[in-house]
């Protein structure tokens, strides 16, 4: 006497009809391996728009299993096995309970639980499954934790800006010689950007920096008490250009 089997199928999405994993095409695969192997097929159910990740909303697949617990069926036959879930936990949640009650056989891998070879290959499936989903898991694990780590550069990175943006913001007394203040901040000043150019040209040419206070002093650029600049206010004038375009 033929065993009998039901056969479940199931598509989530539209597209699957275009790429050979359509409700006809896994009827008729379920069909031409029961006749191959002299299966009585007593029906085919279908859980049709329900995700292959969750087994929430899968009635078909419930009611197949009520039947086997039942005794009303010997096995169940899919065309893949990924059409029963692609979750490697809760596949292994459909395993435990069907297959204390039914055989399972998958037309594309060629599973018949029948045997100790099918058995043994439906494991190795399995296994190999749960494997892939692990690696994806440290994969993703990985690009998270590189993620994270970019983003604390970039912030370390900013608050390093913003730290040096605040230290250029100090309101307090005159702007730097080659500044001045624009709503609270230090920017540069074009025309004393020039003179400090000319005053490292100056300085090449062998100037001490006395003799290119005078110089200043004759263009018009005195302190604001009206004097010549010292020699030690124009070494930090020609220091802080130096650090800007280093």
């Amino acid at each position: 006497m033929s065993k009998r089997v039901i056969g479940y199928i199931r598509v989530s999405t539209g597209h699957q009809v275009e790429s050979g994993l359509s409700l006809d095409d896994q009827r008729a695969k379920i069909q031409a391996y029961c006749e191959l192997y002299d299966l009585q097929l007593v029906d085919t159910l279908a859980d049709e728009g329900c995700s292959g990740r969750s087994l929430k909303g899968r009635s078909a697949l419930a009611t197949i299993t009520e039947m086997a617990e039942r005794g009303e069926i010997d096995g169940i036959v899919i065309a893949k096995l990924d059409r029963l879930t692609r979750s490697v936990r809760d596949l292994q949640t459909i395993l435990d309970g069907l297959l204390t009650h039914a055989e399972l056989h998958s037309v594309s891998e060629k599973i018949d639980t029948s045997s100790s070879t099918g058995r043994l290959i439906l494991n190795v499936l399995t296994s190999v499954a749960s494997w892939e989903a692990e690696v994806a898991g440290e994969r993703t694990s990985a690009a998270l934790k590189q993620k994270r780590s970019q983003a604390q550069e970039r912030e370390n990175e900013n608050a390093s800006t913003e730290g040096r943006k605040a230290r250029r913001t100090r309101i307090n007394g005159r702007a730097p010689f080659g500044y001045h203040w624009v709503d609270g901040e230090l920017v540069h000043d074009d025309v004393e950007q020039s003179v400090i150019r000319a005053i490292n040209g100056l300085l090449a040419k062998g100037y001490t920096y006395t003799s290119i206070g005078r110089w200043m002093a004759d263009k018009g650029y005195l302190t604001s008490k009206g004097a010549p600049y010292q020699s030690t206010a124009i070494k930090r004038i020609i220091q802080r250009h130096q650090e800007e375009t280093a």
